[in-house]
């Protein structure tokens, strides 16, 4: 018999069922895979590129929601492991700069509104605030920006292609 939903958990389950969340998926840029908690993957859509997935999955890691900030870290759907590094994300400038497999071990993107990055970064809070966590929006505050990322010019494919 399992206990009542932990506050972090009832939250996150909230925003799965929110409409900014519920659009995402109807629009195809998300769609949501499986939570174990405290982790969720998530899948994220991406443009046809040579070598390149429809889709790319993130396990985040969610303990705290929404006040702590979650980690996102590519993850390999079909395999239920880390995503590895030749099926990263790439692109000519700024998808490497963000996706970076040797970075921390591949276990987050480097981003300001991801818990594991932030840690001392503190300059990012001023350089830029418009990526940093937004507690009100939840996980749709860090999928708009991945999905951004993904679907701008600059993404290419993947790294081993």
């Amino acid at each position: 018999m399992s206990g009542p939903t932990p506050p972090d958990q009832a939250l996150f389950e909230t925003d799965l069922k929110a409409p900014e969340f519920r659009c995402g998926e109807l629009e195809g840029r998300w769609r949501h895979v499986s939570t174990s908690w405290p982790h969720s993957i998530i899948a994220v859509s991406a443009p046809e590129r040579p070598g390149g997935p429809k889709e790319f999955g993130f396990r985040f890691e969610l303990s705290g929601y929404r006040q702590a900030l979650p980690i996102g870290q590519p993850w390999d759907i079909d395999a239920n492991a880390p995503l590895p590094a030749a099926r990263w994300p790439t692109g000519r400038s700024i998808v490497p700069s963000v996706f970076r497999p040797c970075w921390k071990q591949g276990q987050c993107l480097y981003l300001p509104c991801d818990r594991m990055a932030l840690e001392g970064h503190d300059n990012w809070k001023h350089e830029h605030p418009s990526r940093l966590w937004q507690s009100a929006r939840g996980i749709v505050c860090y999928l708009e920006q991945v999905y951004e990322l993904l679907n701008e010019g600059d993404y290419s494919g993947v790294v081993g292609s």
